[in-house]
């Protein structure tokens, strides 16, 4: 459950998509893991788990924004499979995309696993808040998540009219 938080906290939302955990055939490892990751850089970090389709992910992530959350991390649903939508519900969200952040999650992916350049991630913000998509994998979010905290708080001062410092 999302829980609104003030602006001016480092809050976050992890959305693991997919459809085998949200059935309970599975183990969500990868949301668990992002939420940890967050939590020690300091972001308080709400979890949810929707099913892979394009209006359950693209209506968790207006939720958490919504709700407060400066930085929105999926994970899951970027790849070439045909249930893999996530970039699909996070486009059309988007009022600015940043192909820099997506380009270098990749690139620190590949430099693991070849087959991370297949990802469709995307990144950009929606109001006040960053919006990333991870691949589902822990090695994805344990290598991509670093990636992004290098910059999000830099992204969150930047929308509330900070500095370019």
């Amino acid at each position: 459950m999302q829980h609104p938080v003030p602006r001016h906290l480092k809050a976050a939302t992890v959305i693991t998509v997919s459809d085998r955990c949200a059935a309970g055939a599975a183990v969500d490892r990868s949301g668990p893991l992002a939420a940890e990751q967050l939590a020690d850089a300091g972001w308080h970090a709400d979890q949810l788990l929707v099913r892979d389709e394009v209006a359950d992910i693209a209506g968790a992530i207006r939720a958490a924004v919504d709700a407060g959350s400066r930085l929105v991390v999926t994970t899951g649903g970027t790849g070439i499979a045909a249930r893999d939508v996530t970039p699909e519900a996070t486009g059309p969200l988007l009022d600015r995309e940043l192909p820099g952040i997506a380009d270098a999650v990749r690139a620190v992916g590949v430099a693991q696993l070849p087959q991370a350049m297949l990802s469709r991630g995307l990144a950009g913000t929606l109001g006040s808040s960053l919006i990333v998509n991870l691949a589902g994998s822990t090695g994805a979010v344990r290598d991509g998540l670093p990636v992004i905290l290098t910059i999000a708080e830099h992204v969150v001062s930047q929308l509330d009219g900070g500095d370019h410092t």
